[in-house]
């Protein structure tokens, strides 16, 4: 089947994880997920990674969202593993469940495969993907990294909070934008509109091109 990406729905796969055995989308119910894929058990960029969603799991809960990790090891494997990476970072626990897909199934049909890596066995190896999936089930954000780059969870954390606010207000964020920074108003919502929905008031950009596109305004 064609790869996973921005708009397609999560497969309703049973999973086997380090938390039991539960289909995805009963996992996810009404929150989002944050389902983020690892080449292999016991290496040194996917330690440091499952250490520090750990450590943001308090960030993202309170944001509704869920964690959901994968590796393509089985359930024994990512439990010993779990030791090592509670141990690298005290006082953070992995409360979150791990897929175990040693058949390589699952990775294929969530568009996780790195085509350019595989395990000593000539097995493919997952890449270090992600998706952010949202209420519907459906992916709202991908990201995509080789082996070799280690993630960003603070640009994790940041670009959940910009589709959090785009699904609430008709409202993009633009560049480098972080919590607390003015949005951009869409371009389909017009100025009559505009300021009913933003009774805090706009500002427009004065632009060479006369056209009023560019507006900013704030939401809490």
């Amino acid at each position: 089947m064609p790869g996973l990406t921005i708009g397609d729905t999560v497969p309703n796969f049973e999973v086997e994880t380090t938390k039991g055995r539960f289909k995805i989308h009963d996992f996810i119910g009404e929150n989002y997920v944050i389902l983020f894929s690892h080449p292999g058990d016991f290496t040194p960029v996917c330690t440091t990674e499952l250490c520090k969603m750990a450590a943001y799991s308090e960030e993202f809960h309170k944001r509704g969202a869920k964690l959901l990790g994968l590796s393509c090891d089985d359930v024994h494997s990512h439990i010993e593993w779990i030791k090592d990476i509670e141990a690298y970072t005290p006082g953070s626990k992995v409360t979150y469940p791990i897929i175990a897909d040693p058949n390589r199934e699952i990775i294929k049909q969530l568009n996780m495969v790195d085509p350019d890596e595989n395990d000593s066995n000539g097995k493919p190896l997952p890449s270090r993907a992600l998706h952010i999936v949202g209420p519907d089930k459906r992916v709202k954000l991908s990201f995509l990294y080789p082996a070799s780059t280690g993630r960003n969870i603070d640009e994790v954390v940041r670009v959940l909070d910009s589709l959090q606010k785009a699904a609430k207000y008709k409202v993009a964020t633009p560049v480098n934008w972080k919590p607390g920074d003015p949005v951009v108003i869409s371009p389909n919502v017009s100025n009559d509109e505009a300021r009913d929905m933003f009774p805090q008031g706009y500002t427009t950009a004065d632009l060479p091109s006369k056209k009023h596109y560019l507006r900013f305004t704030n939401v809490e």
